[in-house]
């Protein structure tokens, strides 16, 4: 990414970050879809591991899987993310398992430590590169033999926004399957964003890593834009839920969704 487009992400995500937790609190979809995350992480996650996380936000989930008794070295572009991560980081229950470092994740390269056991990001920061690859060329050397990886990231096909022809909304429902990408915003600042396949994340991974799970997020449930829903039509969501809850885990329904879970295993032995 030029300097300039690293610019306006960090300003856009700066201003998120002095309300991003309480938003986050108050949006019932979004604590829904955090803990499914929580739930398939854990499935792979050994006691005690070393995790690297990517684009790490305000540290909601490194100071989580810190009072699990992990160790998390947190990272994020954003000067205001990386404030919110300081205060964090502070916390009684971070008990000195939480480091953290201003750090571009296309600059992997230049991180404080290594030799991790996990590798986590989540709510699809990583669609703000335009290669996959600008990220995952620094992995090996930073990785344990047998680390896992864990990406929540953005796909190309959203069953929820692809419902939008039927209202006219033709736009908004392909705007993913742009080749160029699609424009965002955040608090005021636009950039690209990318959207990446179970397909693209492996290519991009290279041989030494094995897809061991893809789960789809918000499949067949609403997105959490629609914040609103829950309250209004609590019994409606709760039935959504349950059936994403059957089909995530389904082929196309794992692949296809507002986001993906993916989790794959390094290994040093390219066969």
């Amino acid at each position: 990414m030029p300097d300039e487009a690293f610019d306006v992400v960090n300003r856009g995500f700066s201003r998120q970050a002095f309300h991003y937790d309480s938003a986050d609190q108050a949006n019932v979809i979004l604590q829904d879809l955090r803990r499914q995350v929580y739930t398939h992480v854990e499935r792979f996650l050994k006691p005690g591991s070393r995790i690297l996380e990517i684009n790490a936000g305000t540290g909601i989930d490194a100071l989580y899987f810190a009072s699990k008794g992990h160790h998390v070295h947190a990272t994020d572009l954003s000067d205001g993310m990386i404030a919110q991560i300081k205060r964090k980081a502070a916390f009684p229950e971070a008990q000195g398992r939480f480091t953290y470092q201003q750090l571009s994740f296309e600059a992997l390269d230049q991180t404080t430590e290594t030799g991790f056991d996990y590798v986590f990001s989540n709510f699809g920061g990583l669609n703000c590169t335009d290669d996959l690859r600008k990220v995952t060329r620094h992995l090996p050397p930073l990785l344990k033999n047998d680390a896992r990886l864990t990406w929540v990231i953005m796909p190309p096909i959203c069953p929820v926004e692809l419902l939008g022809i039927f209202k006219g909304r033709w736009k908004d429902a392909f705007r993913r399957l742009h080749p160029d990408g699609a424009i965002a915003h955040v608090e005021g600042e636009y950039f690209k964003t990318y959207y990446y396949s179970v397909s693209d994340v492996r290519k991009a991974l290279g041989k030494n890593f094995h897809l061991l799970k893809a789960e789809g997020l918000a499949a067949l449930s609403p997105q959490p834009h629609s914040h609103a829903l829950p309250q209004k039509h609590p019994q409606f969501y709760k039935g959504l839920r349950k059936i994403d809850s059957v089909v995530r885990t389904i082929y196309p329904f794992n692949r296809w969704a507002d986001h993906i879970i993916v989790t794959f295993q390094f290994s040093t032995d390219k066969s």
